[in-house]
């Protein structure tokens, strides 16, 4: 009898598994066309809205996805998101101050932020990797450091061009799908890009392989050859791309820098990446998942649905973040070396 339980139960999760994600589907699909039956007006500009919110999750997601599949855990995500916005937004409006052309100081807004969360990324590789540090505090360092930085530094008054949005010939015109998903700015559709090229890079490139064995088994990697340090400093850099990417559409949303504009944004990626199971197509359907909590919310006290205080709204999207730790946590598993320095034998 315990044979037959131990055997099937395998059987039961595949199945579960393999059918569950189209379940999820269908329901979506339904509920999308009884909302569109309802309102279409409002379901489209919730559906515009998760996009756009899920985006910036998305990347920090990504961010701490490659940083714990390569052994170091990034709680630093909300201070290297906060200071890219904060960097990006100082070098595209001092650009444009200097009368450059409009997509040029955009660019350079881009480059900046990334930058300069890349070499925070550095800068936890070393904490990590040459200095063996404790990650989290690592990570807590950073979020401090970004918080005081930007507010000290911000400039009230300053403005910077805004970015254009793109639609897509033809595809923007479609019921629906047209405005919620081809009519954004470059950040976004950029963000969803990363996505797919972050999954082929991860389990169809030699780097994926590597840098997959980093983070569960270093020492075995370290014997074929794979320079783990290295590759933990690479990847780290790369991760900070990530986030900040994540910072500067935060800057496309606004065009303009405020103190504490990620608003907890880079801790939300966390818990994106847990409930995505540290997989990038995992991490991209709990990205929408809690960008569409966090559009109803904003939908929701701009039509003054409640006689409720908005401070309600606004805690919306943390507490299905709590909720989401609780549930995905029993689930997941980190990379087995994720946390741990490497010491070379």
């Amino acid at each position: 009898m315990t044979t037959a339980t131990a055997t099937t139960s395998p059987t039961v999760k595949a199945t579960i598994s393999k059918y569950l994600p189209w379940a999820i589907a269908l329901a979506v699909m339904f509920a999308i066309l009884f909302a569109m039956s309802w309102d279409s007006r409002q379901t489209e500009a919730v559906g515009a809205a998760t996009v756009r919110a899920a985006a910036p999750l998305l990347l920090g997601a990504l961010c701490g996805l490659i940083g714990e599949r390569s052994g170091i855990i990034n709680i630093g995500i909300e201070g290297q998101i906060l200071l890219s916005a904060y960097c990006g937004f100082m070098v595209s409006s001092l650009s444009a101050d200097a009368s450059l052309p409009t997509v040029i100081s955009l660019i350079l807004g881009v480059v900046g932020g990334v930058a300069a969360s890349a070499l925070v990324g550095f800068f936890m590789a070393w904490c990590a990797v040459s200095l063996k540090m404790d990650q989290i505090i690592a990570g807590t360092v950073v979020n401090i450091f970004a918080l005081g930085f930007t507010s000290y530094a911000y400039v009230q008054g300053r403005t910077q061009p805004r970015y254009p949005n793109w639609t897509v010939p033809g595809l923007s015109e479609l019921p629906f799908v047209g405005d919620v998903l081809f009519n954004h700015g470059p950040l976004t559709y950029l963000a969803f890009f990363c996505v797919v090229g972050v999954h082929i890079a991860l389990f169809r490139t030699t780097w994926g392989l590597r840098t997959r064995a980093i983070g569960e088994h270093p020492g075995a990697a370290d014997t074929v050859g794979v320079d783990v340090a290295r590759m933990r400093y690479k990847n780290m850099i790369i991760a900070g791309a990530m986030a900040g990417l994540a910072g500067m559409l935060l800057i496309q949303s606004a065009s303009a820098f405020s103190r504490n504009m990620s608003n907890g944004k880079g801790f939300i990626a966390l818990a994106v990446m847990l409930f995505g199971r540290y997989r990038p197509l995992g991490v991209l359907g709990a990205a929408l998942l809690l960008g569409f909590f966090t559009a109803l919310q904003s939908q929701l006290q701009f039509n003054q649905a409640f006689d409720i205080p908005p401070q309600f709204f606004g805690m919306i999207p943390f507490l299905l973040t709590i909720a989401v730790l609780a549930v995905a946590g029993l689930a997941a598993r980190p990379p087995a070396a994720a946390g741990s320095p490497y010491e070379k034998e």
